[in-house]
């Protein structure tokens, strides 16, 4: 038997779930996961999110495949044209080098407006004129000051 990519639907939120269970029965997985930044009231985190709502690639063989709908999570297998969709190997390929080139970017650039979502500084907004590995610089006009903030507390003004 030949095994291809396949794609099973899961319940919300439960990707990472479905993925260990998954495993767990031997079957190869990919969940393509990126990370986001989450705000709470009291903080800020960068969390490890799915690049696809409910979606997990899954290679294996097409009888295989059909044993997964038995895994909790696991709503149903995407199907096109009356067969399971098979998802080629250089469309996951594609996937990976996304993610490993959108990991090295950073999302706030020097000259952007950013603004201060944490700490005593909260809701501040200010022009960032360095960035190193953690913190920025940033300028703030109301002040005439310019001052070190971690990156992680900022978030890129949108634009109009």
């Amino acid at each position: 038997m030949t095994s291809n990519w396949y794609v099973l639907y899961t319940a919300p939120r439960a990707e990472k779930m479905v993925e260990k269970r998954l495993q767990s029965n031997g079957i190869t997985t990919y969940l393509p996961l990126h990370k986001s930044k989450r705000k709470w009231s009291d903080r800020v985190k960068v969390l490890d999110v799915p690049l696809f709502n409910s979606y997990i690639f899954v290679y294996c063989s097409e009888y295989e495949l059909r044993g997964t709908i038995m895994i909790p999570g696991v709503v149903r297998i995407l199907y096109y044209l009356g067969r399971p969709a098979i998802i080629r190997e250089n469309e996951i390929s594609a996937i990976k080098n996304f993610l490993n080139i959108s990991e090295g970017n950073r999302i706030i650039i020097e000259g952007d407006e950013v603004e201060i979502i944490c700490g005593p500084m909260k809701t501040i907004y200010g022009e960032v004129i360095k960035i190193s590995e953690r913190y920025s610089v940033l300028y703030i006009e109301e002040l005439q000051a310019k001052v070190c903030v971690e990156t992680i507390n900022l978030e890129k003004v949108k634009e109009q």
